[in-house]
């Protein structure tokens, strides 16, 4: 993440889904579109980093059974 745009979220900071997450095709063992995460589910950031065009923030974070999802920042929540 560059200097100029820092994230709102920090590395192994406890956050909380605001919406349903769904597959885009990053789970190739779950069906596109499947439902990853609900709306409500805990996790913890377990990577930040940035797009690289646009330098948008993402998370990737844990939530329960091993499952990592890359997240922006309107999609999750301090807990």
């Amino acid at each position: 993440m560059s200097a100029s745009s820092p994230g709102k979220f920090e590395w192994g900071q406890r956050v909380r889904a605001t919406a349903d997450l769904f597959n885009d095709g990053s789970y190739p063992e779950q069906p596109e579109n499947a439902l990853l995460v609900r709306a409500g589910d805990a996790g913890e950031i377990v990577q930040v980093g940035s797009h690289v065009e646009t330098e948008t923030p993402v998370y990737l974070v844990e939530f329960g059974e091993h499952r990592v999802v890359g997240c922006l920042e309107d999609e999750i929540t301090p807990l």
